[in-house]
């Protein structure tokens, strides 16, 4: 009997070894076919933007066609579990961000465990959000920003451009630091939100950089502070926020994720040409243009930021008793 079960592990050992060279040329030969990255929201977005960068590159580079699939609804989840349902065979992407955690934890009876099953290949780009505020409020600093909301707690209206989205939970993080009591009134995107900033009818709002530079420099809002730990290439006399309330940062990133089962070797021959393209001149200038940081690493690197951004945001929605509309 003994002998029978060394002899198994032998033979099985000698298979596992002539496996190894068989994976690393399925991902020398990847892709074969066309690919799909999928986006959980409607085109346009950055997410949507950030995803069609990364394709062009890695079509360009690996010759067949990345396309762009935009499957949006409740928070990505839907784009999502569209991944997780697929075949784990590197064929089906997903375009992920710090939306995906926050939805992972927001909406209830997911049918999938954004931890467990998807696998974080490479991130794309590291995007901050600024705290801006109508011109009308008599704050030039968060200091006073603060100074001002404790005095009159309840009164100031904190917008958003929706309920449990990263703007609202960057915001919610802030209250929570800073102690102060904002009434959030919840938009159905950033277009109403910001009407209403810019009429005075809200005080404050924390958004993407893309969509408030314009206003910020026509003088229209107020920038107080970027949520990132540093200051901003963009409006480097803009004090981050952390300078104030220290530890605090809400940064909205993005990234390529799979599904948890695909090939490692397939991983990370991704991880390494994302990364090409992360270094690559080029493509850096057009991820600036929109307001990113290139978010070069290994997958493991991604991984840490994907996990803890979960467990934080996880954190925020509970001790905010934050629920879906």
């Amino acid at each position: 009997m003994a002998l029978l079960r060394r002899t198994f592990l032998h033979l099985a050992a000698g298979a596992a070894a002539l496996a190894l060279p068989r994976r690393a040329a399925r991902a020398q030969a990847y892709p074969v076919r066309p690919v799909r990255i999928v986006v959980g929201f409607p085109p346009g977005g950055p997410t949507d933007i950030f995803a069609r960068l990364i394709g062009q590159w890695l079509s360009d580079r690996l010759g067949q066609p990345f396309v762009i699939e935009n499957r949006p609804g409740a928070g990505s989840t839907i784009g999502i579990q569209a991944v997780v349902s697929a075949p784990a065979d590197g064929y089906t992407l997903l375009t992920v961000s710090t939306s995906a955690v926050i939805s992972a934890s927001y909406y209830r009876n997911l049918n999938f465990d954004i931890i467990r099953d998807i696998a974080p290949v490479c991130g794309i780009a590291l995007e901050p959000m600024v705290m801006v505020v109508n011109p009308a409020v008599p704050a030039v600093t968060v200091p006073e920003f603060i100074a001002y909301a404790k005095a009159n707690p309840g009164k100031a209206v904190m917008a958003s451009v929706g309920n449990g989205t990263t703007p609202h939970l960057a915001g919610e993080l802030f209250k929570m630091m800073a102690g102060v009591d904002l009434l959030h009134v919840s938009y159905q995107g950033a277009a109403p939100a910001l009407t209403d900033l810019l009429g005075g009818r809200a005080d404050v709002m924390f958004e993407a950089m893309p969509t408030l530079v314009g206003y910020i420099r026509a003088g229209k809002l107020r920038g107080l502070g970027v949520t990132t730990a540093t200051r901003s290439q963009v409006f480097p006399d803009t004090a981050s926020i952390g300078e104030f309330l220290p530890g605090y940062q809400a940064s909205v990133w993005f990234g390529i994720g799979a599904s948890k089962q695909t090939p490692t070797a397939i991983v990370a021959r991704l991880n390494q040409e994302i990364n090409a393209g992360l270094n690559d001149a080029k493509l850096g200038a057009r991820i600036a243009d929109v307001g990113g940081t290139a978010l070069t690493g290994s997958p493991a690197e991604f991984a840490k930021l994907f996990v803890e951004d979960a467990a934080k945001w996880a954190s925020v929605i509970r001790k905010a008793n934050i629920r879906p509309e």
